[in-house]
């Protein structure tokens, strides 16, 4: 198929979609059939409220689930909505730091203060004075305070809605996101959070059935079989765990597993010299008839280091990894854990692993999927190690979920129909490609390791502390 044809079509699946293998007769076509889902939208950035629908990274999908390409006004008029709420950076928020501390007793003072007076949040509290990543963890006793530090940047939005760093590109943290990875802690542990999209075992078995019928003619275009296919596979069934699913944070999940796909099937053009789509690697290779790579994304984290005392924790590592495994599929649809690995899928998610802080750059859904992670990851930290309790610091205003903070609610379907998009090949035709996001920030937390220097980077950020809510080390 044309990149004409795939761009046209360019929707894709961005859940655990599964490949089929199809008979030879068909060995002139690579088909990929994937289903879009919209961008996450952008939060209000002077408060907590969001828009419900908007035009993200060129998708669209509305209170019926429908998803169709933004047109250019669609994504103008978004942005223009999200200028008009965000002021631009001025005075010291217009300096970059390679370590700005943030104080969590602080940010709720913010909040309150706001709230009592009856205006917005302002933007530099909702932005978390601008920080881009957390990478240390500090209970500052004295004052009763937790303090979360690490580089941070003035802000700028981008044309299509994202707010992100001037200096480096990447996502802006959000409060609204802080908040709901604390208030999501307990339900993750029982869960876990994960994000993906399935397509039903009958709606595999439906259109591997229906395929086995179908006999291309040398040069016919396969794009006559679109309207059948998506009758044959059926609706996508939406499936989230672990968070609210009417949050921003879930829409994150779903967008970043979403342009992964795009990535891997070449829906999309990388943005990054040398990640090639999964299909192009895979053109040449051979496939079994039965089994399905998938990919999902995973928290990457060093060991946590931190001090004899637990008072100081440093958190290190890219945050992101693409992971795969193969499934194998059942005459009756159903999928199966196959126990091994394609040697091409696994170069693929090495490939987008080893790119990810650059493709972060250029595609800011990535750059959010860290931030959720960092969220995460340090929400569970808080808690499992009882940060609050040594700090005797009442976090109800970011942890409760009784209405304290307007965390806005965003519409995410509970299923999506198929659409199609081909890309040519020599091996049978790819049907679907999996994916997901799994986050298991319990797993990072349980692998810590005393480090003194963490202790003295405490003591030097304290002794620094001013009577602001943020300061830079």
């Amino acid at each position: 198929m044309s990149r004409q044809l795939a761009s046209e079509i360019h929707s894709m699946e961005s859940g655990s979609q599964r490949i089929f293998r199809i008979p030879t007769a068909l060995r002139a076509a690579t088909l990929s059939l994937a289903m879009a889902l919209v961008t996450a939208v952008t939060v209000h950035a002077g408060g907590f409220g969001g828009a419900n629908s908007g035009a993200v990274g060129g998708v669209v999908i509305d209170s019926e689930g429908i998803v169709r390409s933004a047109t250019v006004d669609e994504q103008q008029d978004f942005a223009n909505r999200i200028r008009a709420l965000l002021d631009a950076p001025a005075g010291d928020w217009n300096e970059a730091s390679d370590m700005r501390v943030v104080s969590l007793r602080g940010l709720q003072d913010q909040v309150a203060k706001a709230r009592a007076e009856g205006r917005p949040i302002p933007d530099e509290v909702s932005l978390m004075a601008g920080l881009t990543r957390i990478e240390y963890v500090f209970v500052d006793s004295d004052r009763s305070d937790i303090l979360v530090a690490g580089p941070a940047e003035p802000w700028k939005l981008l044309p299509e809605g994202s707010i992100v760093g001037t200096k480096t590109g990447q996502t802006i943290l959000r409060l609204d996101d802080l908040a709901v990875a604390l208030q999501s802690v307990e339900m993750a542990r029982q869960q876990g959070i994960l994000c993906s999209i399935e397509p039903t075992a009958q709606g595999r078995a439906n259109l591997k059935k229906m395929l086995s019928r179908v006999a291309l003619r040398p040069g016919q275009n396969p794009s006559y079989l679109v309207p059948a296919m998506r009758e044959a596979f059926g609706p996508q069934q939406v499936q989230l765990a672990g968070i609210p699913g009417e949050s921003r944070m879930a829409r994150t999940l779903v967008a970043a597993d979403f342009e992964m796909k795009r990535l891997a099937m070449g829906l999309v053009d990388s943005p990054v010299r040398g990640l090639p789509s999964y299909l192009d690697m895979a053109k040449n290779s051979t496939q079994s008839r039965s089994s399905n790579p998938r990919w999902w994304m995973a928290c990457d984290y060093d060991n946590l280091r931190r001090s004899d005392d637990g008072l100081a924790w440093k958190i290190s590592g890219q945050g992101v990894k693409t992971m795969t495994d193969n499934d194998l599929i059942e005459a009756d649809g159903r999928a199966v854990a196959a126990n091994q690995k394609s040697k091409v899928a696994q170069r693929w998610a090495d490939l987008m692993t080893q790119q990810f802080n650059e493709l972060a750059k250029s595609m800011p859904v990535f750059s959010d999927l860290q931030s959720t992670m960092d969220m995460n990851v340090v929400a569970t930290l808080i808690v499992q190690e009882r940060l609050a309790e040594k700090a005797n610091l009442d976090l109800t205003i970011l942890s409760s979920d009784k209405d304290t903070l307007d965390l806005g609610s965003y519409f995410v379907p509970e299923e999506i129909p198929p659409h199609c998009s081909f890309i040519q090949g020599v091996n049978g035709w790819i049907v679907t490609a999996s994916g997901g996001v799994d986050i298991n920030a319990f797993q990072i937390v349980e692998k810590q390791t005393v480090d003194a220097k963490v202790a003295d980077v405490r003591t030097a950020t304290l002794a620094a502390a001013g009577d602001r809510w943020w300061w830079n080390k």
